[in-house]
């Protein structure tokens, strides 16, 4: 066993819902949040968060959780928020999930109230919670934000009962659950404390050069950790301004970034690749850009090198984390060091990290108190309470942790978990099908891309265009569907008749670098 973190304890923090009544005292004209036009200080946050959270207290018990299904809008920091103040834990649902994933998500967590957008991007979300909600046998309440169906979240804010007092706080209690796709097939509720998230910004704060007065740029989802830690936790804890994004547009992340002199900004690998490119068309080199941290997928050292090269006053730098334990390696933040910012995953922060027969294994401050189910956490902690990330790794020069492989079955496109079992269990029922294994493959631009191979059944061989409608017309969400299908005649297996997968990708990747 080999160990690198400095794996500090921190110790009991007070709540973002301190913070805020904190900031609207002390700076009630600071911004928090950019969302276009709007502009939400210390005051108004904290005016519209206590509004809220009086109107989420007369409808549910603290303690019960309250989903959101928003893209990157500034009412989602006000749910939040107010959430917290009424002593909810929230629950950030993506808004690319669809019915199947929904219905289980609401259903598993006991959600007693979802916030959704009437329509964004083509979908009809309020149709959806019609269709969802009349599965559930304790549906949600569900509110309408931008909206004047079901129930409308203006009411919320503009016909708040009056409160004396909100519920005091446990440092320690759960404060938000997350879905992660993992290996069953089943998605896994993780949860947070008010702490373990403290700590993750603590983090932050230390190892990216985050300043009072920095401005985040936030495209990536707010219902990932990264997302909401960045548009939620970082504006009231380190004294940063987020800057929301609902699409992401590169250029347009171009002209925000240089007309609100942003400082920083995190995502996955298509993020840094459009940036790039963007930047280099409006040939700006992004002069008040000081960190852009690349993670959630594979990051191809080259994009590393050119970024570094081209963004002259940033630090552009790969780390590694999950839901779980977030941030896990902070990555290589020297300036200068470009080989181990695009060459590794960078250093450990206050994580405790260890190599056990090569699987990476992290405990620290920042990690899930555990999962929403025990049951789920008897198979992730090992007896010293080390998180099993089902990845693999290396150290290079002695501090710098490199992934090399995967042991869990997960696939990894733009930043998402794709479960590839919840996949093969739904396609194996096609009569065109007869076996099938769903595998990552590399991907230039997302990381990886999902590839279905498969031995036709007597109806088969189906095309890409067969299983996508297989999979909409059982709601899953169009960034699980496969890009490519690759017909063989038999499946690789071991003597005991489990499909080497292994052996799939190695000649698919092969047959790719031939090609």
């Amino acid at each position: 066993m080999t160990t690198r973190g400095d794996g500090e304890p921190r110790p009991a923090a007070s709540t973002l819902a301190d913070a805020l009544r904190d900031a609207a005292a002390r700076s009630p004209d600071r911004v928090l949040v950019v969302d276009g036009e709007v502009r939400l200080t210390c005051a108004e946050l904290h005016r519209q968060a206590a509004a809220l959270a009086q109107s989420l207290l007369a409808r549910v018990q603290p303690g019960a959780v309250v989903s959101f299904m928003l893209p990157n809008w500034h009412e989602a920091a006000v749910i939040y928020l107010g959430a917290t103040m009424a002593g909810l834990v929230v629950n950030p649902i993506l808004p690319s999930l669809r019915d199947r994933e929904l219905t289980f998500i609401l259903d598993d967590v006991d959600s007693r109230m979802i916030f959704i957008p009437p329509t964004f991007r083509g979908h009809d979300y309020a149709a959806m919670l019609r269709r969802v909600t009349a599965q559930l046998s304790a549906p949600p309440e569900v509110v309408v934000v931008r909206g004047d169906e079901h129930t409308p979240y203006a009411d919320l804010i503009d016909d708040a009962p009056q409160r004396p007092e909100f519920p005091a706080l446990d440092p320690d209690a759960v404060r938000m659950v997350l879905y992660t796709s993992g290996t069953t097939g089943r998605a896994k509720g993780v949860l947070h404390s008010h702490n373990s998230l403290n700590a993750l910004i603590g983090q932050l704060r230390d190892h990216w050069y985050v300043d009072p007065g920095d401005t985040f740029l936030v495209p990536s989802p707010i219902a990932h950790i990264g997302g909401s830690i960045y548009a939620f936790e970082c504006p009231l804890l380190l004294g940063t301004t987020a800057v929301l994004m609902d699409r992401w547009e590169p250029n347009a992340a171009v002209a925000l970034m240089t007309a609100e002199r942003c400082s920083h900004m995190a995502g996955a690998t298509p993020f840094l690749v459009d940036l790039l490119a963007a930047a280099e068309r409006a040939a700006t080199r992004l002069p008040d850009l000081k960190v852009f941290i690349c993670g959630g997928a594979s990051v191809p050292p080259s994009l590393i090198h050119r970024a570094t090269g081209y963004f002259e006053r940033a630090v552009v730098s790969r780390v590694y984390g999950s839901t779980e334990v977030p941030v896990t390696t902070v990555g290589s933040m020297r300036p200068g060091d470009v080989v181990h910012a695009a060459e590794t995953d960078g250093r450990p922060g206050i994580a405790d990290v260890v190599l056990v027969d090569g699987e990476i294994r992290a405990r620290g401050a920042q990690m899930l108190c555990g999962y929403l189910h025990p049951a789920d956490n008897e198979a992730a902690f090992d007896e010293q309470g080390y998180f099993r990330t089902g990845d693999l790794g290396a150290w290079v020069d002695d501090d710098y942790l490199v992934v090399t492989g995967r042991a869990k079955d997960i696939i990894i496109r733009n930043g998402e978990n794709i479960s590839p079992k919840e996949i093969e269990d739904l396609l194996i029922a096609l009569p065109e099908i007869a076996e099938i294994a769903v595998v990552g493959l590399p991907d230039a631009r997302t990381g990886e891309r999902s590839c279905a191979v498969i031995v036709p059944g007597p109806a088969g061989p189906p095309d890409l265009d067969r299983l996508r409608r297989a999979l909409l017309a059982h709601g899953v969400a169009k960034f699980k569907i496969p890009e490519q299908v690759e017909i063989w005649e038999q499946l690789p297996k071991n003597d005991a008749g489990k499909v080497l997968k292994h052996r799939i990708r190695a000649t698919l990747t092969a047959a790719v670098e031939a090609g």
